[in-house]
């Protein structure tokens, strides 16, 4: 879905944030004249470096850095996309990427990520069905997912755990760094789907 929407061309040059495994930047290789591949974990660019080479792709560059610096120029990408990156980042942190990705997109290009998208203070039925269900699906596993329950708990109180943001959110955000006709749609889980492009 987030390679649908990215419409990528083979002239294009893109760039995959939190890029993981290299699950969009493998097969955006593919489709575009060059990806930068970028993640915050070193162990996740040695991977996607093993895979794209055992695939033949010699487009792929990649860098270990956060989402919030990229050490790319002004204007220089075409299309960015991302999976399941932004919700390990704070507000504050969420903020400062979107705003390297507004400087590093070139006027007309595009962005699309999807990501955790409600909110844990429950303040609408989605948020408060997307938590019911997640501790309903835990506790269906018995003792181990009881455990899972309080460790995912544990985690999310902490500083380090996940700070997903609500879709109202993310386009407030969007608009504000800039981007134009943006969109974000909650998916049929915890996710959504945001687009925007950053005008001519």
């Amino acid at each position: 879905m987030i390679l649908d929407r990215a419409q990528p061309s083979s002239r294009d040059h893109a760039l995959d944030i939190g890029t993981g495994t290299g699950l969009l930047a493998l097969p955006l290789a593919r489709l575009v004249d060059w990806v930068w591949a970028v993640d915050i974990s070193a162990a996740m660019i040695d991977c996607i470096n093993t895979r794209a080479l055992a695939a033949g792709l010699d487009n792929v560059q990649t860098a270990v850095v956060s989402a919030t610096s990229l050490p790319l120029a002004d204007d220089s990408i075409d299309v960015a996309v991302s999976n399941y990156c932004f919700h390990h980042l704070s507000r504050d942190g969420k903020r400062e990427a979107i705003d390297e990705l507004f400087r590093v997109i070139r006027p007309g290009g595009r962005l699309v990520f999807a990501d955790m998208m409600f909110s844990f203070r429950l303040s609408s039925p989605r948020d408060r069905w997307v938590i019911s269900s997640k501790i309903r699906a835990m506790l269906r596993r018995g003792p181990g997912g009881l455990w899972r329950l309080v460790k995912t708990g544990l985690r999310i109180a902490s500083i380090g755990g996940e700070r997903p943001a609500p879709t109202g959110w993310w386009r407030q955000t969007l608009e504000e760094a800039g981007f134009v006709g943006v969109t974000v749609e909650p998916l049929t889980h915890e996710g959504g789907l945001a687009v925007a492009r950053k005008p001519e």
